[in-house]
């Protein structure tokens, strides 16, 4: 094919124009080029076509992919290979190995590709434009005034920074609060957005439905709503488009009332879920979760509740109304009572994002003895299971807290490693002499322990007998259970080592709690709700602070560009100016 040099650029911007029409009606830029038109007759690729597998205009679209996202040949042929959606998205009929990309590029003319170097920066400069972030980051293409020339390497203002990262945190946002819908009638006064944006005030001022409402009125702003109309659609958030409430739940039965939590829990799970894949989508293309190794850790988080569930302890008289999702716990040596929460978070060398969440049902001693309650299995259960949609995990950090047989066959039963501390064990350090152990290494390892479920050996483990760090465990032993394969005892530090990464997870749950607005609601759709937006804010801060980092080639586990409270003010900010 020859194309016509005085062309070129009108067949760029021709390009460009129908990409720009293209972003109106798509929402990620994989579908953008996939679906723009190129015009291969202006194209000049010297390949024999009747021999090769990918035609001209598939392999256009591949160069521009490239272009777009400046990615080296070799990972343009990996990612390829490993997503079929984006072959399938850029036409392509089989995935090109690095060798046919470089040789379709020699055989592309220097016009052309001259002419689709054009074609990216306008196709990613309208993606910018109109929005279109999903499966991949915000194209940063600066102009020459947004470069600082510092030494040898240009590097990317504050300036620049600060305008893209706005931008990053209104499209994120925007992506995760559309996924609520609390199907209310055509003619409500308050839109739902209207209300999570008031919400997303609440948590980030730590404020309440009753102090917001009393602030619109106080400030005459006809766009707050009073703080019942605002607690009535968080609920409806949390439910069934046709489901209602006939009884009060303080009115029914135990088992009736988590029969019922059951179900607007998992509807709204499957919300968080779709807006956790959405800002996934976002940042998919950096690759958030490209560690060799990718680890993820479970944990159980409590939000207190200051209400004593006991009318009288001593003749074990409790309160028929107290809320059953309420549960006791210790912290600090103190026995306190609040509402469950577990989690699955990445962790390691990857971007900490919250992949799952579940509200626990436990038993508590002020209840019957056949109280329905949440197995810890099931609960790790449903965690992995919301978390590989998004990625291949490798291993499961744990706390001793879900040191249970059942837990444990569930990860191994899929093919992950797993690490948790043992909560008890025989301190007898006559009993650890007797482990195998190596001659100078104050370690020792007790091999291919069975782990039994229903009279059958479901897998072997490894017990881990390191001496304990603490100034309280004089001559006592830290013992760590693994399903690795013969630990070797010199092999057990790494390994421990190696689990000090589940302390992510603690991190996360401050920054969590600290965009948990204040409520003295019983409904545990409000309790549920409140921790689930809480997170969903998280993961925006971990999205923002990911994609600005990646703009000024920092290290994504360096210590935070954009704070949690850089971001509390940016989404601030860009609250008042939707506003």
């Amino acid at each position: 094919m020859t194309a016509v040099d005085d062309d070129a650029p009108a067949l760029a911007g021709a390009i460009v124009y129908h990409a720009g029409e293209v972003c109106k009606s798509v929402d990620h830029l994989w579908r953008v080029l996939g679906e723009v038109s190129i015009p291969i007759s202006g194209l000049t690729d010297d390949r024999q076509q009747h021999k090769v597998a990918n035609g001209t205009e598939p392999m256009a679209r591949v160069y521009l992919y490239q272009k777009i996202y400046d990615l080296a040949q070799s990972e343009v042929a990996d990612r390829l290979k490993t997503r079929p959606s984006l072959l399938k998205t850029l036409d392509l009929d089989k995935a090109p190995s690095q060798q046919s990309l470089s040789y379709a590029w020699k055989q592309f003319s220097e016009q052309t590709k001259l002419t689709l170097n054009a074609a990216a920066t306008g196709i990613a400069r309208e993606a910018v434009d109109r929005g279109v972030i999903m499966e991949a980051r915000v194209p940063i293409i600066p102009d020459e005034d947004d470069i600082d020339e510092d030494g040898d390497e240009p590097t990317v203002t504050r300036e620049h920074v600060r305008e893209h990262g706005s931008k990053i945190v209104e499209l994120a946002r925007r992506h995760a609060f559309g996924e609520f819908d609390s199907h209310r009638a055509d003619n409500r006064v308050y839109e739902d957005e209207q209300i999570l944006d008031l919400f997303a005030s609440t948590c980030l001022t730590q404020g309440s439905a009753h102090s917001e409402g009393e602030a619109g009125w106080f400030l005459d702003e006809n766009d707050t709503c009073d703080d019942s109309t605002f607690l009535r659609v968080i609920k409806q958030f949390a439910m069934l488009a046709d489901q209602e409430v006939s009884v009060s739940l303080q009115d029914q039965q135990i088992e009736d009332i988590v029969a019922f939590t059951e179900v607007f829990r998992e509807y709204l799970m499957d919300t968080f879920d779709t807006a956790t894949e959405n800002i996934l989508q976002t940042i998919r293309y950096e690759n958030p979760f490209d560690d060799r190794h990718v680890v993820a850790a479970v944990d159980f988080t409590h939000v207190p509740y200051h209400v004593w569930p006991w009318i009288d302890k001593d003749e074990q008289i409790s309160k028929s109304t107290y809320p059953p999702m309420v549960s006791g716990y210790v912290d600090d040596g103190e026995l306190k009572h609040g509402y469950t929460f577990a989690t699955i978070t990445i962790v390691g060398n990857d971007v900490p994002i919250i992949l799952g969440i579940e509200g626990v049902k436990e038993h508590s001693e002020w209840e019957p003895a056949d109280a329905p309650a949440d197995s810890k299995a099931d609960v790790v259960e449903r965690l992995l299971s919301r978390a590989q949609q998004y990625v291949d995990l490798d291993e499961i950090l744990l706390d001793r807290g879900f040191y249970a047989k059942e837990v444990r066959a569930e990860i191994n039963g899929r093919g992950l490693l797993y690490t948790m501390p043992v909560p008890k064990y025989e301190p007898d350090y006559r009993s650890i002499k007797k482990i195998k152990s190596k001659e100078g290494v104050d370690r020792a390892v007790n091999h291919d322990v069975p782990v039994g479920i229903d009279g059958d050996v479901d897998h072997t483990a490894e017990y881990l007998y390191e001496p304990a760090t603490s100034d309280d465990a004089d001559g006592a032993y830290a013992v760590f259970v693994t399903n690795r394969d013969h630990v070797d005892p010199d092999e057990i530090a790494h390994v421990t080592n190696s689990y000090s990464r589940r302390w992510d997870i603690e991190n996360q749950y401050k920054s969590v709690k600290a965009y948990l607005p204040k409520t003295s609601s019983t409904d545990y759709r409000v309790r549920l709700f409140n921790f689930t937006f809480a997170a969903l804010l998280y993961n925006l801060w971990r999205l923002t602070d990911f994609l600005v980092k990646v703009d000024m080639e920092r290290e994504i586990r360096s210590p935070p560009v954009v704070t949690a409270r850089t971001f509390v003010r940016a989404v601030g900010h860009s609250l008042r100016e939707v506003g």
